[in-house]
């Protein structure tokens, strides 16, 4: 490729593109380019424009230029697995878009034009890099499944958790507030779980020494009180290890 310009892949020649569309079962026209190791948007395509659905998936593609918006009755595009880290203003010039496939691209925003495409209802921008979806993204009122999972979202609007129609909401594996590992509390249910009532009479020397700087540690923490002095008083203890903060080591020991 020459100097300074990335790889140039594929060059997709008009010839190629006819012979790509398919008529599906429902009657629509698919221009299928998926994995045809394209890099750059093939402007030969737009003699086809009046396709239903395109598939640009599994490309090289680093940006879809604005002239998208000359495939008006476009209901289906697919555009996973390619390069992409921005989408065009166009795109929310599709308004008969039902599904829109953005997985595993490198975006990093949406443009708000997104939320003129009233009519989709698949969604999927998994697998990218955005910190935040627009509230806006709460306008597209037929979703029925949007795809948020392996992003870096620490928050979902909930005017996008709220949508009429949502059925599936995939926002796994993000920064998630509810998706941190919660650190355990400090065990006081645990404690409460194995509680058990012993009379010092029946605990033997090891245990009752563990016991009764448990219970010195507490009364210190109890009975600690600001002062010039760093070194904390016992005044409540009854023990005779008054100063088991300072020996408890030597004692454990043993």
């Amino acid at each position: 490729p020459p100097k300074g310009k990335g790889p140039q892949g594929k060059r997709i020649t008009l010839k190629v593109a006819k012979n790509s569309v398919r008529v599906a079962f429902n009657g629509r026209r698919r221009l299928d380019l998926s994995k045809m190791g394209i890099a750059t948007f093939p402007k030969c395509i737009l003699e086809l424009a009046d396709v239903e659905e395109l598939d640009l998936s599994r490309n090289m593609l680093k940006k879809i230029p604005n002239i998208i918006e000359k495939f008006q009755n476009l209901m289906w595009l697919d555009l996973h697995s390619n390069q992409l880290d921005e989408l065009p203003a166009a795109i929310g010039t599709l308004h008969n878009l039902t599904y829109l496939n953005l997985c595993n691209n490198k975006l990093k925003s949406l443009p708000e034009e997104l939320t003129h495409l009233r009519s989709l209802r698949t969604l999927n921008l998994g697998l990218n890099c955005l910190e935040t979806v627009p509230t806006t993204l709460g306008t597209l009122k037929e979703l029925i499944e949007l795809g948020l999972f392996d992003n870096a979202l620490t928050i979902i609007p909930k005017s996008v958790k709220k949508l009429p129609k949502l059925e599936k909401l995939n926002v796994k594996r993000n920064p998630l507030p509810e998706f941190e590992e919660k650190e355990e509390p400090i065990d006081t249910v645990k404690r409460i779980e194995s509680l058990y009532l012993v009379e010092k009479k029946d605990l033997c020397c090891s245990c009752l020494q563990t016991c009764q700087g448990e219970r010195d540690e507490l009364h210190r923490l109890e009975d600690m009180t600001p002062g010039p002095s760093n070194k904390p008083s016992f005044p409540s203890l009854v023990t005779p290890n008054s100063s088991a903060r300072e020996n408890q080591e030597e004692w454990r020991m043993k």
